[in-house]
């Protein structure tokens, strides 16, 4: 039995918490497509799996304790999308992450664009 997209949507959450823990920059860009797009409150928008590779450097660089948590996912044919809480060190907090993924030919899923949302405003923010 295939499992429900849900669980497919926290895996790929799971995979990228992981490699955000162990300080795998490639890793977690490894979860999204060569094309992608990453929009933070903690950094300018992103653009290319290269560029959210060099982000990540800075973010998995300290000792943390990333979590993600799938509260909605949805797909249609090789779309989907998955809404997750994220929580981390106490720099960033706590907040919302949306991403939309699309369905690879061997049938794992990518993220094509991912928007962060906090939970409070970032430093230096109103």
């Amino acid at each position: 039995m295939k499992p429900s997209f849900e669980v497919e949507a926290q895996a790929l959450m799971d995979r990228m918490a992981a490699a955000y823990r162990a300080g795998d920059a490639a890793g977690c860009a490894a979860l999204f497509t060569a094309d992608a797009t990453l929009f933070s409150p903690y950094a300018v928008a992103t653009h290319g799996r290269d560029a959210i590779e060099a982000l990540h450097r800075d973010w998995t660089a300290p000792a943390n304790s990333k979590q993600l948590t799938v509260i909605e996912a949805g797909r249609s044919g090789d779309l989907g999308w998955c809404l997750a809480t994220f929580s981390e060190r106490e720099v960033t907090g706590n907040g919302t992450s949306l991403c939309t993924l699309v369905c690879q030919p061997d049938g794992s899923w990518l993220i094509r664009l991912c928007s962060l949302n906090s939970d409070v405003p970032p430093l230096g923010g109103e």
